[in-house]
C-alpha cells in the first residue's frame, strides 16, 4: 500500500510564504515524477510545478520566480515553497508522484488528498 500526505497548508497574507510539503510512504520501489497540483474552487485542476527523477523542474508560468519545487529521495518527499503569495493561489494543492511499487514492473500515478492554501488578508 502506498500513501502520500500533504502538510504545510494555511491561512497566509498576500505577499506572505508558505512550505508545503508530501511524504510517499509504504512498499515503494521507484518514484519518477513529483509533482504539485492545484484547484480552485470553479477551475480546472493545473499542473503547478514538478521535478523529475533526474532533477529538472518545470513551473506553470504563473508562479515561475515565486514557487520552488524541490525533492528529497533519501526520504520520498517533495517540497513546495511559495514566496509572494497572491490571493489568486488560493486552492487545494494536490501532491502527484508517478511510481512503482515493490514487485511490479509499471509506474503508475498517486494523489494524495490535498491540503488548503489560503491567500487572504
Amino acid at each position: 500500500q502506498v500513501q502520500l500526505v500533504e502538510s504545510g497548508g494555511g491561512l497566509v497574507q498576500p505577499g506572505g510564504s508558505l512550505r508545503l510539503s508530501c511524504a510517499a510512504s509504504g512498499n515503494i520501489a521507484s518514484i519518477n515524477a513529483m509533482n504539485w497540483y492545484r484547484q480552485a474552487p470553479g477551475l480546472q485542476r493545473e499542473l503547478v510545478a514538478g521535478v523529475a527523477k533526474d532533477g529538472g523542474t518545470h513551473y506553470v508560468l504563473s508562479v515561475q520566480g515565486r514557487f520552488t519545487v524541490s525533492r528529497d529521495d533519501d526520504k520520498n518527499t517533495v517540497d513546495l515553497q511559495m514566496n509572494s503569495l497572491k490571493p489568486e493561489d488560493t486552492a487545494v494543492y494536490y501532491c502527484n508522484v508517478d511510481l512503482m511499487r515493490v514487485g511490479s514492473y509499471y509506474y503508475e500515478d498517486y494523489w494524495g488528498k490535498g491540503t488548503l492554501v489560503t491567500v487572504s488578508s
